[in-house]
């Protein structure tokens, strides 16, 4: 489980991150439009995004860094060197599987987005070549549905058909780059920061246990000497 957990809290530091810069960013903005109402210069307060990434970054990983360092610890003094052996075996299993799902659906969510946003931009130069307002036809083609022109393709009147060839066009790439934008807020801390970070999981832990091997080995409060088999 020690991958999962971690994973989760990782994800979570960013999504708390991204949700205090949103705010930070929202509330300077207004500020800035305050200030230019009143004739001053907005000068945006760049400083205090990179602080706000700043101390997520560090305060945010206390608790990831607590458990890969005492996991294996608590393991091993409680209940002996065979736990601490168990522990790493099923960290490694695990964490190879969530590192490999957590890269690869994360970068899939990001590619979905760009594609998505490929097909928009090739609608709008479609669109232009042709003349064509989305943003207008798109509006005309809602007015027209709500008065039920479209019952079917036989009964549609032609100035319904030209404004529905575009306008559901726009609103099905509009809804799916909502969707995509959506998929890559997940994606993009799951490829760029829980899938490369369950490296270091597996590492740490390893290490962790190498170091204070003979500690749990001879320490631990079962008392019991740990005999490897022959």
């Amino acid at each position: 489980m020690l991958p999962y957990f971690f994973s989760a809290l990782t994800m979570q530091a960013v999504g708390d991150a991204a949700y205090d810069m949103m705010n930070f960013i929202i509330v300077d903005y207004n500020r800035g439009q305050a200030d230019i109402r009143q004739g001053k210069e907005y000068n945006p307060d760049y400083d205090g995004c990179i602080k706000i990434s700043t101390e997520a970054s560090l305060k945010m990983m206390v608790a990831p860094g607590a458990l890969v360092l005492g996991s294996p610890l608590v393991a091993g003094f409680v209940f002996g060197p065979s736990a601490t052996a168990g522990l790493l075996a099923g960290t490694i299993v695990s964490g190879v599987q969530v590192a490999i799902s957590a890269s690869n659906t994360g970068g899939a969510w990001d590619n979905a987005k760009k594609e998505v946003e490929a097909n928009r931009s090739a609608f709008r130069r479609e669109a232009d070549e042709a003349n064509v307002n989305v943003k207008e036809y798109e509006v005309e083609y809602l007015r027209l549905a709500e008065l039920n022109e479209n019952q079917d393709e036989g009964t549609a009147t032609e100035e319904f058909k030209k404004f529905a060839e575009w306008g559901r066009r726009s609103i099905a790439l509009k809804e799916m780059h909502v969707a995509a934008v959506v998929g890559d807020t997940v994606g993009d801390p799951l490829k760029d920061t829980s899938g490369p970070a369950i490296n270091i999981l597996v590492k740490l832990s390893a290490i962790t246990s190498l170091v204070f091997g003979t500690y749990i080995q001879r320490y631990h409060i079962w008392g019991t000497q740990y005999k490897a088999p022959v």
